[in-house]
């Protein structure tokens, strides 16, 4: 990587919706919440990425999964990377309980004023991508 080149880090991730909040995690030894999800592996398709890591971090399977976008943000916790995120609103089979690297899991509301330090890629456009989702 030349000098001043930011790395990339692409990722699936799941906004998993339940009367408007959306479930957020936070890893350990991290300081912002974010959507659960994580690093392709070779080959992986998104939505396989996206049931290994939901399987691996909650605890939980997909029972469906629809495409909200792609979006690319400052990484949270790395500020010398930029993560490229394939989100998917997912409704998961199974409670989600944090395991692996998750430390804690909080569902919060999209502008909800008393909500923890989020990862810029879901504050600054997953949310409002929600919100703009439902009111269609």
């Amino acid at each position: 990587m030349s000098a001043g080149a930011k790395e990339i880090i692409r990722i699936a991730a799941a906004a998993i919706v339940q009367g408007g909040a959306v479930l957020t995690v936070r890893k350990h030894g991290g300081t912002r919440f974010m959507l659960p999800g994580g690093k392709y592996e070779a080959d992986e398709a998104p939505l396989e990425c996206l049931a290994r890591e939901l399987d691996e971090e909650l605890g939980v399977g997909v029972a469906s999964a629809e495409a909200l976008g792609r979006f690319e943000a400052p990484a949270a916790d790395h500020p010398e990377a930029t993560v490229v995120a394939d989100v998917f609103v997912v409704e998961v089979s199974g409670d989600p309980r944090p395991q692996a690297e998750i430390a804690e899991a909080r569902w919060i509301t999209p502008g909800q004023t008393d909500a923890p330090p989020l990862a810029q890629l879901l504050e600054t456009q997953v949310f409002p991508a929600l919100l703009g989702r439902a009111a269609r």
